[in-house]
């Protein structure tokens, strides 16, 4: 079994204390897993979550992946990097912690794509403060898009990644990612569309072993309403889905984006129509599934030759430091990169 890196993330943010209670709470599943970042962050961050009549949880320094494996249950593994910013004040945005988080990326990634680690999962960074450091990318998701771009030695136009959001019940992919609203809907184009619907295919046919059912959100109100609120589902939309279809996708639509989630919803009582659903933008598609629980929520990115799954939620400044913090949604961010890198 390939090790799993787990970036610390924002060490202003709950992302160091997460990890540390995801080792503690779910040993089988943080087996083989290993922390990439500052030994004296993850330290402060077990400290944090020990309180009187729970275990404390030890941390070890590791010097290559391989020795994760070593690591007894609810010992936390951490690969020190050279030079990485230390411990930061909690709940402050600052290029330091930007930086901290972003060395940490970075090194999985290109571990990753070395094949040193099966996977990597991401704890939570701060936006503003990976700007501060001076990372021209908005996120993970770009900045793990030019870094597969520039192992592979190809324009970043060559590495389309799309991100996807998933829990027990419902999955969603978006068309566009961090944009403004007003980009995202200049970003609803049939090739982007029709991209979106062949990433989403191949990725998920591989990790559902067979022909993934594919429906797809209108933009507009009512999906347009043949065309009395617009016409992008006309021209656009459904243009892009008939050129799918006629690839051999299993792909429907466009639906009223106000019911295509509930629709493709997979409950225990009602099994969903659709394996996923791709939305138009950012909110249309996390929304729902943010709704259904953060912390049963993961972010997968697809188009990526690498696994790499994240939790569904944020730095949480207001919360960082005191301990209480919920590790369900990267545990689960955990078992699903293990299930990809099979």
């Amino acid at each position: 079994m390939q090790p799993i890196a787990i970036t610390q993330g924002d060490p202003a943010g709950i992302g160091p204390e997460i990890v540390a209670k995801a080792f503690r709470d779910a040993p089988d599943a943080l087996r083989h897993c290993f922390v990439v970042g500052d030994l004296a962050t993850v330290r402060r961050a077990a400290g944090v979550i020990t309180r009187p009549g729970v275990p404390g949880v030890p941390v070890a320094q590791i010097a290559a992946p391989g020795e994760a494996a070593d690591a007894p249950p609810r010992c936390i593994p951490v690969l020190q990097l050279p030079g990485i910013p230390g411990p930061q004040p909690w709940g402050e945005i600052s290029a330091a912690a930007g930086r901290a988080a972003a060395d940490s990326v970075v090194w999985a990634a290109r571990a990753a794509l070395r094949g040193e680690v099966g996977a990597l999962v991401t704890a939570p960074l701060h936006k503003e403060a990976l700007s501060a450091a001076g990372v021209d990318f908005p996120g993970h998701t770009e900045l793990l898009q030019a870094e597969a771009a520039a192992y592979q030695g190809v324009p970043l136009a060559q590495m389309p990644v799309r991100m996807m959001l998933a829990n027990d019940e419902l999955r969603t992919v978006l068309v566009s990612i961090h944009v403004s609203l007003r980009d995202a809907i200049a970003a609803v184009t049939q090739d982007n569309v029709l991209q979106t619907l062949r990433i989403t295919h191949a990725a998920l046919q591989r990790s559902l072993g067979r022909v993934p059912r594919i429906g797809v959100a209108g933009l507009n109100p009512h999906a347009g309403e043949g065309g009395l609120f617009g016409r992008e589902e006309l021209e656009v939309i459904a243009p892009a889905i008939a050129a799918a279809r006629g690839e051999g996708l299993d792909v429907h639509g466009p639906f009223a984006p106000d019911t295509v989630f509930m629709r493709a919803r997979s409950t225990p009582l009602r099994a969903g129509e659709f394996d996923v659903v791709i939305a138009m933008y950012h909110d249309q598609g996390l929304i729902p599934v943010k709704y259904l629980g953060v912390e049963k929520g993961v972010n997968v990115t697809l188009g990526l030759p690498l696994v790499r799954t994240s939790p569904d939620h944020g730095t949480a400044f207001d919360i960082a430091g005191q301990g209480i913090a919920d590790a369900s949604s990267l545990i689960e961010a955990v078992r699903m990169a293990r299930a990809l890198c099979g």
